[in-house]
Parts: C-alpha cells; structure tokens; sequence
C-alpha cells in the first residue's frame, strides 16, 4: 500500500489557518489529493506538512485492504491528539465504500464520497469559520456519474514525476476487488483537458508525466482511444518523458508496443498485473487473461522493447489458492524477467463476489508464501539490476538526498543512485551503471564533453 504525504507547505503558518493532506493507495489517489491541495491553497489554506500541529486535515483514503482502512482510523486519531480541535475531512475509496463505519468514528466532521472527492474544497467552511461537529457532514452517492469529465484546475504536483490522471473507475469487477464499487464504472478525462494539463507541466518544468487511472488501457474519449492519446502525447513540445502506470494485460495492444518501441518519449516500462499464475484461480478471479495469453504478451513485449522494465502484482492466498496453484505462481514468476513483484495477501472485502467462494487459505500459508514470494521479488530485482552494469542511461534525478546519494530514475524505472552532486533536482543526465544491489543501482555521471578554446583551433 502506497502512502504519501501532500508536501508542497508553508511551515511559517503564524496567523494562517492550516491544512495538511494525507493519501493512501494508489497514485490515481496522489494524483486527486495534489488536486485537493490546490483547491484548498485556492479557498486561503496554507498547506502544512501531515503531523505537523493542523486546523484541517484532509485524508485521502484506500480501501483495497481492511489494514488500508485500519490505517484511516489511526491516522485521524494520531492527528487529533496533536491537534484536538482539527476539522476532519475524509475522502476516497474508504469514505466511498465505509461511510456507515466512517459515521461512527469520533472527530470526523466531513465525509466525501467519490462523486463528489474533488470538490471538496467547496465543502469546507470558510477559514473563519471552522468548528468541530458534533455529527459529520456527508456528501455521497451510492453511485458515480458515467460521464467523461474535466477536473476543476490543475494541481502542482509535489514529485519530479508529475502525476496525470486521464481516466477513472472500471467495469472489470474482478472477483476480489471493491474497486468498481468504490469508483464505479469506466469513464474517460476529456482529451483537450488532458493535453492542456500536459502542456500545462512542461510549462511549469516537468519533465516526465506519469498517466494514472484505474484501468488506463480503457481509456476512449469521441474517437480517442488509449493508444491515439499516447501518440497525442508523444508530440508535446518540450515534455521529455511519458510514462504508463500500471495497466491490464488485456488492454496492452500490439500498437501500444509499437508506439513504445518506437517513440523517444514513452519510456519502456510496464506494470503488467498478473494475480496468479494459476488459470483455476484467474477464473475465479473473474480474470479476463490466462497465463498463457501472459506470457504471450510478456513475450510479445520483450521482443519489440528489448530494455524493458516489467513489473507485476502477485496476490497471495485468494480463496481455494491450492499448495500446487501457488506452485504454478511461483514457476510463472520465476520465468518471466520480470525488473519487480509487487507481493501483497488476499483481503476479504465486503460486496464481492470472492466471498462466496468457501475454501480459505490459512494465514500461516499466507505468510509462508509471502515470504517467499518476496524472497522472488529480492531475486528478481537484482537480476534485473546486474543487467543494467556498464550501460550509460538517462537518469531524472529527484529532490532530496540519502546519506552521501542522490536518486533518480531510469526509463525503464530502474532506481540509480550516485554521489551526490549539485543542481541535479529535476535534470536528466547520462550515468553509467557500475554496481546493483537489491533495491537499486549504482552509477557515475558521465563528464560532459571538453570544450575547445575557439581561438586554439584558429591557430
């Protein structure tokens, strides 16, 4: 579970009315709260840093696992305890889909469900005017409107890699997944807001878009498919990088590959999940791949992409997953050159289908194949590492240092780490891979080219 603090802040707030932001989730949610913190610097807010002393907290939150939900609840009442009389504002999947138990909680005074999550700003009282309420005021539907949409501002994204959200929702209703009732149905971001939001970044200094949504490979807006908004993209003047987020294995399209092959923008990169390796389990999954069509399409996509970047999902202990079911995960997993796997254990969620399915995995077999499963993903990464030694890549080099090392990535996501060095934050320079370990890899920067004394050469 990803969890990230909104960061742009003002930490001299004497006679300001603070807000800080929290996200849980996905980077579909990190995307919304970026847009959430604009909003509220637009209604007078000076944003703080989360668990800093707050007048408002907005949380952002998850809820694909009960430990998602279970993190919700702690974190308001962490905030209360530093801040007793903050106003608290919650939104995303958890609001959308536990409002009844949200209702209940002590010290929640605003709850937003998704039809209504970015337009909350609106809903806060005006800076003179906050109180807690002695009951929460709720603003939710059971339902989402099915509409393509424009979003209300664009936000300033507080990582080098700015997050763009091009659609929304998904009709798949995998068997495990509350998602679609969270979100509801598929819907697209009008193509013009997109690319005025683009251009819009590269305006600002960005230099890589990431696309976020919940099924991207979905998108269509009039007759714009996900492909035809790639291609739009890749001729944005002055934007460097286009990364995808995760996507479904059966919208990655042999056109899709091609533009990647093909285009000096798109970056080779793919998060593919895959679930299981089993094709009993998919299909009770409500899976719309085999493992077969996987690795066809992993196949496909390594033939066109030599460089690329794989990254997985891999869900442990799904109902009726057998000792020889979770065999085959593990042999699909270990095949596949896969740069990652992101290993995470089945969650019962109320509303869905998986439910009914009666056979249980114990937790002792979920925590045993869990630990293996990650002792894969450890093995993986530095397969995938050692591979990259003595190549000289572009790296897009992020704020901030640890210890002794800055950060940036590769096309292929690859994380590098060099000694540090001045005026990097937000610039892409050439590195040489000299050294891997687990979690990253190691690199010099390339010297740029001697310059010649013009009146030398004259001579």
């Amino acid at each position: 579970m990803l969890e990230q603090t909104y960061s742009p802040y003002n930490a001299t707030t004497m006679g300001t009315t603070r807000a800080s932001l929290h996200t849980l989730g996905c980077r579909l949610n990190q995307a919304e709260t970026s847009i959430l913190g604009e909003g509220l610097k637009r209604k007078g807010f000076e944003l703080v840093e989360f668990g800093q002393p707050t007048d408002v907290l907005v949380l952002n939150t998850c809820s694909v696992t009960e430990d998602a939900e279970r993190t919700s609840r702690y974190l308001i009442r962490k905030t209360l305890k530093h801040s007793p009389h903050a106003f608290v504002a919650v939104t995303g999947c958890y609001a959308q889909t536990g409002m009844e138990q949200l209702k209940r909680q002590a010290g929640i005074d605003l709850i937003v469900g998704h039809q209504f999550k970015l337009d909350l700003p609106a809903y806060l009282p005006a800076v003179h005017e906050l109180r807690k309420r002695s009951t929460p005021d709720i603003h939710h539907t059971k339902t989402m409107a099915r509409g393509d949409f424009d979003l209300p501002y664009f936000a300033e994204p507080d990582s080098t890699r700015a997050l763009l959200k091009v659609q929304d929702g998904c009709s798949a209703m995998c068997s495990f997944c509350i998602i679609p009732f969270a979100r509801g149905h598929e819907r697209s971001r009008a193509f013009d807001d997109i690319l005025r939001e683009a251009e819009s970044l590269v305006a600002r200094g960005y230099r890589e878009i990431v696309l976020t949504g919940v099924n991207i490979g979905q998108y269509a807006h009039g007759s714009a498919d996900f492909v035809a908004l790639l291609g739009r993209l890749d001729r944005v003047d002055g934007l460097e990088r286009i990364r995808i987020s995760s996507i479904e294995p059966t919208t990655v399209s042999e056109e899709l590959l091609d533009l990647m092959a093909s285009s000096k923008k798109l970056c080779p990169y793919l998060h593919i999940p895959l679930q299981s390796g089993d094709d009993q389990i998919l299909q009770a999954m409500n899976r719309r791949h085999t493992v077969n069509a996987y690795r066809k399409l992993i196949d496909t996509a390594l033939r066109k992409i030599p460089d690329l970047g794989i990254g997985t999902d891999l869900m442990v202990g799904f109902p009726g997953e057998t000792d020889a079911a979770f065999q085959n995960t593990v042999a699909v997993a270990s095949d596949l050159p896969f740069s990652y796997l992101h290993v995470f254990p089945y969650s019962s969620r109320s509303g869905t289908a998986a439910l009914r399915i009666k056979q249980r995995v114990s937790s002792v077999s979920i925590k045993k194949r869990t630990n293996l499963l990650l002792d894969l993903d450890r093995a993986k990464r530095l397969v995938f590492h050692n591979a990259q030694i003595g190549k000289t890549v572009p790296v897009l080099f992020e704020s901030g240092t640890q210890g002794s090392y800055r950060f940036g990535t590769t096309p292929n996501f690859t994380k590098v780490a060099v000694t540090d060095s001045d005026n990097l934050e937000n610039h892409i320079k050439p590195v040489t891979i000299s050294a891997a370990a687990g979690r990253c890899v190691f690199g010099d920067l390339v010297a740029p080219p001697a310059t010649t004394n013009a009146s030398l050469v004259l001579l």
